[in-house]
């Protein structure tokens, strides 16, 4: 075995027997063998005034404690000289507590230790293995985290792009289209000026959507493209520093790389293709027709332009009190709700919603399209959409399709869709006034904010089952709802 150096002779001399630590207030007994001042209290423990000296077994008596400040001296110097030593190795990785050498990796504290923290109780039981052992291992695993970072950003870039130019395709296949209407309606102007200002309406509706859409994935994919670049600019310069620097936090940085992979947004989604196809169809219909009737407009016409245009009926919707939560305060007319603070004493009957803070419109519909406008009043907490008759009134539900509530509600700063799991909106706030559609015909339910006239969002067709569908509301703490005349 090679000759321990000076330094690490010094060292030794400097260490507690009992400890295992460099030397904290030294004293020094009758036989001359020195501990830690703390140490050898709690080793004699006890009312006698004789010990033994754990190192020799010698009888002592306590009292005749003596500081050794020579020691201490000698210990300042031992702690220089080792960080002096451990500096001019290389590498910088010093021990903060023992100012040795980083030299050893903890398995189970995931941190690297100099070799008096492997000596010591902290770590004596815990797996140690070599630093530079254990920083090829763990920088093999942050190298195949980076070759799958980097293989999600060449996919985002990739949807990014083709996203980008499917939305160009839509948008010159509207434009198409509008030029098509524009240039029919001229002849007959007077008889359908009407019509064409509400056909115009819907393609700019579908403009916006696309637009909307588009710039959602643009936003989506840019965040996770500079999200991914940062972590791998991150993750390329970690991979450079000593084995010390690398290896701290390495647990965090390993967290950081799985939670990495951004979830791809989504595509127009197959139901726009189908409104822009659709329109095209509705297009060419009309053109022909168009010709063939230049001076009078059959109602049969009239009736295919009304559906294509799929106009909603002002629906007259009140407040049902008989189901509305014992929180909720209704006016007289039925067309308003807030929180209230006291619990009210209103009989349980089996219509009334007894946990869930909501209550259903009287109005129910089977048939046909309706629409109705909710006045947002304040808090931070409520919710606007529609209910199946059956849904479930005693206990906790939850406010999702499964359980039969199609809604969309704000949640502090956050304005979500509630579906299953809920859909964060990207809006920068909550709109002031909502206009719920209900088409029973296609089984769907459409938002939209009655403000501008954009679209919120749409549970797609079939979501909302063929049975009675009744308004509902949920009402929070500090809210207040108002069905709009």
């Amino acid at each position: 075995m090679a000759a321990a150096s000076p330094v690490e002779s010094l060292q030794e001399e400097a260490t507690c027997p009992v400890c295992l630590e460099y030397f904290t207030d030294p004293v020094t007994l009758e036989c001359g063998h020195n501990f830690c001042r703390a140490c050898i209290a709690q080793c004699w423990e006890g009312p006698d005034t004789a010990a033994s000296c754990p190192q020799c077994r010698e009888t002592v008596q306590q009292r005749n404690l003596r500081p050794n400040r020579q020691l201490a001296n000698i210990l300042e110097i031992a702690k220089r000289l080792s960080f002096q030593a451990a500096k001019g190795a290389g590498g910088g990785g010093v021990c903060g507590e023992h100012q040795e050498a980083l030299k050893l990796f903890c398995e189970e504290d995931q941190t690297p230790i100099c070799v008096v923290c492997d000596r010591s109780r902290a770590h004596r039981a815990h797996r140690v293995v070599p630093i530079q052992e254990a920083a090829q291992e763990y920088k093999e695993k942050i190298q195949a985290h980076l070759k799958t970072l980097r293989e999600e950003r060449e996919k985002l870039l990739g949807l990014k792009v083709t996203g980008e130019k499917r939305s160009q395709e839509y948008l010159k296949q509207t434009e198409t289209e509008r030029q098509k209407i524009v240039s029919e309606f001229q002849q007959l102007r007077q008889l359908l000026e009407e019509q064409e200002r509400l056909l115009l309406a819907q393609l700019e509706k579908l403009d916006k959507e696309i637009v909307k859409i588009q710039n959602e994935n643009i936003t989506k994919l840019s965040e996770g493209i500079s999200h991914l670049s940062e972590l791998i600019r991150e993750m390329e310069g970690k991979c450079q520093k000593p084995a010390s620097g690398f290896l701290q936090d390495v647990r965090s940085t390993l967290s950081r790389c799985e939670k990495g992979k951004f979830q791809q947004p989504e595509e127009i989604s197959p139901e726009l293709e189908e409104r822009v196809s659709d329109f095209s169809q509705k297009t060419i219909v009309l053109t022909e027709t168009l010709r063939k009737f230049k001076d009078t407009l059959p109602s049969a016409l009239e009736t295919q332009i009304g559906e294509s245009l799929g106009a909603h009926r002002q629906a007259n919707v009140t407040l049902d009190p008989d189901t509305a939560h014992p929180h909720l305060v209704q006016s007289e007319g039925g067309k308003s709700v807030r929180w209230g603070d006291m619990r009210q004493r209103l009989p349980n009957n089996p219509e009334r919603f007894d946990t869930e803070h909501c209550v259903l419109g009287c109005e129910g519909f089977t048939s046909g399209r309706h629409c109705w406008e909710v006045e947002i009043g304040g808090g931070q907490r409520w919710a606007v959409g529609v209910a199946r008759e059956s849904v479930g009134r005693k206990g906790r539900i939850s406010l999702s399709p499964e359980r039969g509530i199609w809604a969309v509600g704000q949640w502090g700063d956050q304005f979500w869709a509630l579906t299953s799991p809920v859909t964060l909106l990207s809006r920068s706030r909550a709109p002031s006034r909502i206009r719920v559609c209900l088409d029973c015909g296609r089984a769907q339910v459409t938002f939209i904010d009655a403000g501008d006239e954009a679209p919120i969002f749409t549970f797609p067709p079939g979501s909302v089952p063929g049975e009675r569908i009744r308004p509902w509301l949920g009402v929070g703490p500090g809210s207040r709802l108002r069905l709009c005349p």
